[in-house]
């Protein structure tokens, strides 16, 4: 074999292993990725029915209740447009709290219920996510737009 083409066969492996690298770091990233979305979002359809995504907003007064043992617990999320019922096992959050801001990691049901894997609360009393804040902003902007007397 001519050095030249030697050259030429060590370069294209190199493409090719690196090839191989790259697709397997988009193939980790594409499956680890999560994306946030409303109770308006997730009315509305736009969430995904096959993969894990979060979901954020207020946790509605008195929707917290929890099972007999107190490891299943049940709430709403609302963005004061739209209410999604939240069902998680586990231990919540100590700052975690009716009228507080959460994010709720997990799946959403068949039954419209949404199985969160992970709970997050807010670290203070002036902090809510971003995400969650946007959202809330946004559901309110459409029902002051809706409510014309």
């Amino acid at each position: 074999m001519k050095p030249r083409h030697k050259r030429l066969a060590i370069i294209v492996s190199g493409v090719a292993l690196l090839g191989i690298a790259v697709a397997l770091v988009l193939n980790a990233f594409q499956s680890n990725l999560v994306f946030f979305f409303s109770p308006t979002q997730v009315e509305a359809g736009e969430a995904p029915r096959d993969r894990a995504f979060r979901i954020g907003g207020l946790v509605r007064e008195g929707s917290v209740k929890r099972g007999q043992q107190g490891l299943i617990v049940t709430f709403v999320v609302t963005d004061t447009a739209k209410d999604i019922p939240v069902a998680y096992s586990g231990s919540l959050p100590d700052l975690f709290r009716e009228g507080k801001g959460v994010v709720a990691q997990g799946r959403l049901g068949t039954d419209g219920v949404f199985r969160a894997t992970e709970v997050l609360a807010k670290h203070d009393e002036n902090y809510m996510p971003p995400d969650a804040q946007h959202a809330i902003d946004q559901a309110q902007k459409a029902q002051k737009t809706v409510k014309v007397p």
